[in-house]
């Protein structure tokens, strides 16, 4: 299924919250204008039949899910605790976070079992439970919206079940992690009636381009020919490098994409196999 002539595609983004700042960067890096102004419910886009509606990030799966809306960036965790039938397009590799379940530091419990029977407060009550049932331990799950840590201060819960990013919220309410659920981070989701539309694939081929540009930069250096092999072996690069012959005899020209995390590391074996002129050039946006 396509999108209709002419009809903009609906582009669910988080008005708010840990997610909503860099999926507006993103996208605006990706190549789409548009303009965020305090609390504006919509952005239209100015380059692209696109409209960017601004709404709570655990609605977002709900509503493309129903098809009221075309596409959306959410966190994965919110797709599954709203058991959302959606297509999952690209992780986004932002907003990265784990759900635990937390207690106080003085909490005496050594296993799951410990909350049998217990008041657990959480604003992610289905994977709360599910979890707690996988080790057949019954539970009582209280949903909450914003803080739960409070919970536990006015004896209403035994321990929470809520997403952890740096832990300075368990640390400033006196508490502590005691048992990891999963992890979870920003993703790009569709509804499964258009996912596979070419302005769907679009929307996924432009942000993919950027995510792999900020994960990569490009080498160059020159080499014996005869150190080539060598050279590759180091810098594989995303598919191969590309080679060109020099004006010097024996000598090639590479070209060539190498993980940020271990250019270091490559320019000092280049060089130690006879590699010359090694620059490193940042690599804004691509498309391989």
């Amino acid at each position: 299924m396509t999108i209709k002539n002419g009809e903009r595609i609906k582009f669910a983004l988080p008005s708010k919250g840990r997610i909503s700042e860099p999926s507006i960067n993103l996208l605006h890096r990706a190549g789409y204008t548009f303009r965020t102004q305090g609390r504006n419910l919509y952005a239209t886009c100015t380059n692209d039949n696109i409209i960017f509606i601004f709404v709570r990030a655990d609605d977002i799966p709900v509503l493309v899910a129903s098809g009221a809306i075309d596409i959306g960036i959410t966190g994965s965790d919110l797709i599954i605790e709203h058991e959302a039938d959606v297509a999952e397009i690209l992780p986004l590799g932002f907003g990265k976070c784990r759900l635990c379940v937390a207690v106080k530091n003085n909490f005496s419990g050594t296993g799951l079992s410990s909350f049998a029977g217990k008041n657990i407060a959480t604003s992610f009550p289905k994977m709360a439970s599910d979890f707690f049932a996988k080790s057949n331990v019954p539970v009582n799950c209280i949903r909450m919206k914003g803080s739960v840590e409070i919970m536990i201060d006015l004896n209403l819960a035994d321990g929470i079940v809520d997403l952890v990013e740096t832990g300075d919220s368990l640390r400033d309410n006196d508490m502590r992690v005691f048992a990891e659920i999963g992890s979870y981070e920003a993703e790009l989701i569709a509804s499964k009636k258009i996912a596979s539309s070419p302005e769907i694939q679009q929307i996924k081929r432009r942000i993919e381009g950027i995510l792999i540009a900020d994960m990569y930069a490009l080498i160059e250096y020159n080499i014996p020919e005869s150190r080539l092999k060598e050279a590759e072996r180091i810098t594989p690069g995303y598919s191969s490098p590309t080679v060109s012959r020099l004006d010097k005899e024996g000598w090639l020209a590479v070209k060539v994409m190498v993980k940020k995390s271990e250019i270091a590391a490559a320019m000092d074996l280049l060089e130690s196999i006879g590699a010359a002129a090694i620059l490193e050039t940042p690599v804004k946006n691509c498309r391989l």
